[in-house]
């Protein structure tokens, strides 16, 4: 795990990390076992390490994290207060119309079903900016701002306006992507031949965080590109999802 794990920033109080996909943020609630990346990110710094926000495990990309109290505080009011910029790059289905706008509805767990989110009234605010920078013949990349912090928010939402995640098995069409699916009568496999996904776990990753520094107040902004298995099916739409 260590050798997919980047960080791309740190000193005497910021940690940045690029987060591959499925790797839990922190430790699981019924089995603390389980990697996850806090408790590797303490075992490597001998430290205590403070966690500022997370990302879902199959999401990959930047997450914080502090490295003392009063950086932590800093950070968390932040983050509460609404002045951390979080941009996404989603991969969705279809073409969202308009291809530019905000998807403000409220969010909460879902009444009958353990562990899904939900448009519903009596939710908590949600809002999420986003805007097509691509378009193939059945599928969009998206850019995506959250002003809200909410679970599954990006997943819910676009599942709302009827364009959910490529790859999504909560609240989309399919667990896993396949390049037969975009390819057709033009994918062959051998004899005996089993077609792997390109991808199998959510289209989904955390591409850019802007904050203040906790010690410099200096407006500060953190990249990471997207993934090998993300940019795969991207590289494969632009030559046959057109």
């Amino acid at each position: 795990m260590k050798s997919t794990i980047e960080i791309i920033f740190e000193d005497e109080a910021l940690l940045i990390v690029n987060k591959p996909p499925d790797l839990l943020t922190i430790p699981d609630r019924f089995d603390a076992s389980k990697p996850n990346l806090y408790h590797w990110l303490s075992d490597l710094y001998e430290e205590k390490i403070f966690i500022v926000h997370r990302i879902d495990r199959e999401t990959s990309g930047i997450i914080c994290f502090a490295k003392t109290e009063e950086a932590h505080k800093h950070l968390s009011q932040q983050f509460e207060g609404r002045t951390v910029d979080k941009m996404y790059l989603a991969l969705v289905e279809g073409k969202p119309n308009p291809p530019e706008g905000t998807i403000d509805k409220p969010l909460g767990p879902h009444p009958t079903q353990a562990g899904k989110m939900t448009v519903i009234r009596t939710g908590k605010s949600a809002i999420t900016d986003y805007k097509i920078i691509e378009n193939f013949k059945a599928f969009s990349l998206v850019e995506v701002r959250i002003k809200t912090g909410r679970t599954h928010q990006i997943r819910v939402h676009f599942k709302f306006i009827g364009h959910p995640l490529a790859v999504d098995p909560l609240y989309g069409k399919r667990e896993a992507f396949h390049l037969s699916e975009i390819k057709h009568r033009r994918y062959q496999l051998g004899k005996d031949q089993e077609e792997r996904p390109l991808l199998s776990r959510t289209t989904l990753h955390a591409s850019q965080l802007t904050l203040d520094h906790p010690l410099t107040g200096e407006r500060v902004t953190f990249a990471a590109p997207l993934p090998k298995d993300f940019q795969a099916v991207v590289n494969q739409l632009r030559k046959w999802g057109k």
